[in-house]
C-alpha cells in the first residue's frame, strides 16, 4: 500500500465544531433543570421528566431543521489521477481521487451538512491506468466507472478528453456508471435528441438541486470525426438559453446549478464574447442567461472561486479546481426554509478551493485498487527497445532538439510524407539512455492524437510554419532581446503563473510545430509572418509553393486544434477533412511503440534542416530563456552518441 490512513489525525475543524456545540448543549441543560430541581423530578415522575427534555428540545430541532448547510463537491480533469502514483516516474504523488474520498468522507460525517459530489469531465484520459483499461484490458469494467460508483459520485459532465478515447471506451463507460452523465449541447444527430443526459435533479433534505451539464462546443475542431460520429456539439450560451427555462417550468428546482466542462477565460485562442460556439463560455453563459446560483468550470486547468452579476443583477458563484485532483473545488450553500411560504431560499453562498494534498489516501480505496495498480504498473515497465542517448523536451522550446525530431523521423517512416509537422507535447521530461519502456512514451507522446496524411499545398506549409513561429518566438533587435514570446504585464515586467509561479508563455507549449523534410530558416529579427525561408525539400529537390505535398500531422493539429492550418494556412474548418488522404487505425503512442520494437534500438540525432538566424543571437536568447524558464543554463549540444545502459 503506497499511503496509510490515520483516522484518529483526521477530525475536521466541523466535527470539532459540532462536538464542542453539544457540550454547550448538555452543560445547559444540567443548569437548566438543576434550577428546577430535576433529581426530585426524576425519582417521582420519569414520564414527566421525559416530556420536559422533550419540550425543551423540540424548539431547538424546529429551527435546526430549517437551515440545511449544502456541501457541493467538484473535481475535474483528474485525467486519470485514480492513486496518489506517478506510473511514468515511478513516485508517490500528493493528489488522486484516493485523497478526494478521504475528503467527502469527512464532510459526510459534518452534523447538519449535505454533500453532493460531481466530476465535470476529462476523467477517463491521460494516465497509463487510463490507457491500459480504455484501450488493453477491456473485458472487465472500465477501473474509472468502478472508483467513481465506489465514491458515489452524484453526477457528472462528459469532457472532450473523455470523447477522444473513442465510442467504444466512452459509450461502454456510459453504461457502467449509475450516476447521470450530462452535455446538454451534445445532441445525436439521428434522433436530435441529446447523445448524453441534458439535466439531473438531486434531492437532499426535500431541498430539490437540478443541475445542467455542457461540454465545450470545440471538440470537433481537436478530434477526428470518427471519435464523435452521430454528435453535433452546440452553442453552450443557446444551449442554456432552451434547458434553463425547460428545467425551470418542469422540475421547478430550489437550486439550479451549472456543470460545464468549459474554461473561463473567453478571450483565449483569440476568441471574444461575440464568437460563436465559444470554447471557454462558463462565465458568459453566468452572465447572459440568468437562474443559476452556482457555475462549476473546468477544461482550463485554471481553478477559479469568484463571484459575478447576470443580466438581471443576481450574483453567480463560479468555482473549479485545478487538474489530476490536485484541489477540490467546493460551493458551500445554506438553505433556509419560508415556512409562510413553503419555500426553500438560497441565504448564503460562498466558494472553497480545498488542497487534496492535506488528505491521507482512504485505505479502503487503496486496497481495493491495488492489484490494478500494480498490474499496471507491469505494464508501464515494459521494454521496448533501446536509445542510445538521452532526450530532453525543454530544448524543444528553444529551437530544433532531438526530442520532436525523433518524433519527425517516425512519422515520416510510418506514413511515408514528403513532410512531418510535429510538436513538443511535453513541458520539461527527459528520457534518459538505455531501455526504452512503454512508460517513456507517456512523455514522448501524451495524447491518445491518431497520424493523418494530409494535402497541404507549398504556400500553405510555409503559411502554418510563419504562424507557428510567429506565435512561438519574439521579434528580436539585438542579442540581448528574449529568444521567446513571453505575456508582459502593463509595467513592461514579465508576467508570472500565480498557479505555478513560471514565466507565462503567450502561446502554449504544444502549439509550437516545426516541419521535417524540408530545409528552412526562420529569422527572429523579422516580424511575424515574414520570417521563414524555406529553400529546398530535404532531398535536395526544389520547394514549390505551388505543388502540393503530403504532410504527416496529428489528428488534433489536422483537425484544425491551435489554430494553424485555420488561421495560419487559411483553410476552413469544413474543407480540412477533405485534406485527409488517411488516418492510422491506433492512436500514435501505439505506432511508435511498434516502431521502436520494430527498430529495436533507436539513435536521436538532429535531423538538421531548419535553424533559427542570427545564430548568435538565437544563443544568447536561448540561454537568458532556458535560465528564466528552467533555472538553469541549458545543456551543451550532444557530441556523441552515449552506449545503451542494460
Amino acid at each position: 500500500m503506497l499511503i496509510g490512513l490515520n483516522r484518529s489525525n483526521l477530525l475536521s475543524p466541523k466535527q470539532a465544531l459540532a462536538s464542542n456545540e453539544k457540550r454547550i448543549i448538555v452543560n445547559f441543560a444540567i443548569n437548566y433543570y438543576s434550577h428546577f430541581q430535576l433529581i426530585n423530578m426524576i425519582k417521582n415522575n420519569f414520564l414527566k421528566f421525559c416530556i420536559c427534555v422533550l419540550f425543551f428540545l423540540l424548539p431547538f430541532s424546529f429551527i435546526a431543521a430549517q437551515t440545511i448547510n449544502l456541501k457541493i463537491i467538484e473535481t475535474s480533469d483528474v485525467h486519470g489521477a485514480l492513486v496518489p502514483y506517478d506510473l511514468i516516474n515511478n513516485q508517490e504523488t500528493k493528489s488522486s481521487l484516493a485523497q478526494v474520498h478521504t475528503y467527502v468522507i469527512l464532510e459526510k460525517r459534518v452534523p447538519g451538512q449535505e454533500v453532493i459530489l460531481l466530476d465535470n469531465g476529462d476523467m477517463i484520459q491521460g494516465d497509463p491506468m487510463a490507457y491500459y483499461y480504455n484501450y488493453i484490458d477491456t473485458t472487465q469494467m472500465n477501473i474509472y466507472a468502478d472508483a467513481m460508483n465506489f465514491m458515489n459520485y452524484d453526477v457528472a459532465t462528459i469532457g472532450n478528453h473523455d470523447i477522444e478515447t473513442g465510442h467504444d471506451v466512452y459509450d461502454k463507460f456510459r453504461k457502467e456508471i449509475i450516476f447521470p452523465w450530462l452535455a446538454a449541447n451534445a445532441i445525436n444527430t439521428e434522433t436530435n435528441e441529446t447523445y448524453f443526459e441534458p439535466y439531473t435533479v438531486i434531492e437532499r433534505s426535500g431541498i430539490k438541486i437540478a443541475v445542467l451539464g455542457l461540454i465545450t462546443p470545440s471538440v470537433p475542431s481537436w478530434l477526428p470525426e470518427f471519435l464523435w460520429k452521430g454528435i453535433e456539439f452546440e452553442d453552450m450560451i443557446e444551449s442554456a438559453e432552451k434547458w434553463v427555462p425547460i428545467i425551470q417550468e418542469k422540475e421547478k428546482p430550489d437550486l439550479l446549478i451549472g456543470l460545464f466542462h468549459s474554461g473561463v477565460d473567453f478571450t483565449y485562442n483569440d476568441e471574444d464574447e461575440d464568437t460563436y460556439k465559444n470554447e471557454n463560455a462558463s462565465q458568459l453563459v453566468a452572465e447572459q442567461v440568468p437562474g443559476f446560483d452556482v457555475i462549476f468550470v473546468g477544461h482550463d486547468h485554471a481553478g477559479w472561486n469568484f463571484k459575478i452579476e447576470n443580466e438581471d443583477g443576481d450574483s453567480v458563484l463560479i468555482v473549479g479546481p485545478l487538474p489530476r485532483a490536485r484541489t477540490i473545488a467546493v460551493a458551500n450553500i445554506e438553505m433556509e426554509f419560508d415556512s409562510t411560504k413553503g419555500m426553500w431560499n438560497r441565504k448564503n453562498v460562498s466558494g472553497e478551493i480545498v488542497e487534496t494534498k492535506n488528505y491521507f489516501a482512504d485505505d479502503h480505496f487503496m486496497s481495493k485498487f491495488l492489484l490494478d495498480l500494480n498490474i499496471v504498473k507491469n505494464f508501464t515497465e515494459t521494454p521496448l527497445g533501446q536509445i542510445t542517448q538521452s532526450i530532453s523536451s525543454s530544448e524543444s522550446l528553444f529551437g530544433p532538439s532531438e526530442f520532436v525530431d525523433l518524433i519527425h523521423t517516425a512519422q515520416l517512416e510510418i506514413t511515408g510524407a514528403d513532410i512531418s509537422f510535429a510538436s513538443p507535447l511535453s513541458f520539461n521530461a527527459t528520457i534518459d539512455s538505455g531501455w526504452i519502456k512503454i512508460k517513456e512514451l507517456f512523455k514522448l507522446y501524451r495524447y491518445e492524437n491518431y497520424l493523418y496524411s494530409m494535402d497541404l499545398a507549398g504556400e500553405e506549409i510555409k503559411d502554418y510554419l510563419e504562424y507557428s513561429y510567429g506565435t512561438w518566438f519574439n521579434e528580436m533587435s539585438s542579442e540581448t532581446d528574449h529568444l521567446l514570446k513571453f505575456k508582459f504585464n502593463e509595467d513592461g515586467s514579465i508576467k508570472y503563473s500565480s498557479r505555478t509561479g513560471s514565466a507565462e508563455l503567450e502561446e502554449v507549449y504544444y502549439n509550437f510545430s516545426s516541419a521535417a523534410g524540408i530545409n528552412y530558416t526562420v529569422d527572429v529579427s523579422k516580424p511575424a509572418g515574414d520570417r521563414v525561408n524555406i529553400t529546398e525539400l530535404s532531398d535536395k529537390t526544389p520547394f514549390d509553393f505551388d505543388k502540393t505535398y503530403t504532410v504527416a500531422i496529428n489528428s488534433y493539429r489536422g483537425s484544425g486544434g491551435g489554430g494553424l492550418l485555420t488561421r495560419g494556412a487559411e483553410i476552413s474548418q469544413d474543407e480540412l477533412s477533405e485534406r485527409i488522404i488517411q488516418s492510422t487505425d491506433h492512436d500514435i503512442r501505439f505506432n511508435l511503440m511498434r516502431w521502436i520494437k520494430d527498430k529495436k534500438v533507436i539513435k536521436p540525432n538532429l535531423i538538421g534542416n531548419w535553424k533559427v538566424v542570427p545564430g548568435d543571437w538565437w544563443l544568447e536568447g536561448k540561454a537568458k530563456d532556458y535560465e528564466l524558464l528552467f533555472g538553469e543554463k541549458p545543456l551543451p549540444p550532444q557530441t556523441k552518441s552515449d552506449e545503451p545502459k542494460n
